[in-house]
């Protein structure tokens, strides 16, 4: 799939674990590892907007296109 979830790189730049932005948007752990790992087929926008919120960044900063 061409689209890339860059989760990983901002969870660094926040100093912020899986585990505390699970807590923070109300999301399990599994779910947010999913999404993380790029298996995740789809993603509700009110789940994308929660993440935005607690890491402080764009829709684009953690979704991007590759060919």
């Amino acid at each position: 799939m061409p689209i890339f979830i860059n989760l990983d790189l901002l969870l660094v730049k926040r100093k912020m674990s899986l585990t505390e932005l699970s807590e923070r948007v109300g999301i399990t752990m599994s779910n947010l590892s999913i999404l993380k790992q790029g298996k995740a087929k789809a993603i509700r926008f009110s789940t994308l907007e929660a993440i935005c919120r607690e890491l402080e960044c764009q829709p684009g900063d953690i979704l991007e296109y590759k060919e």
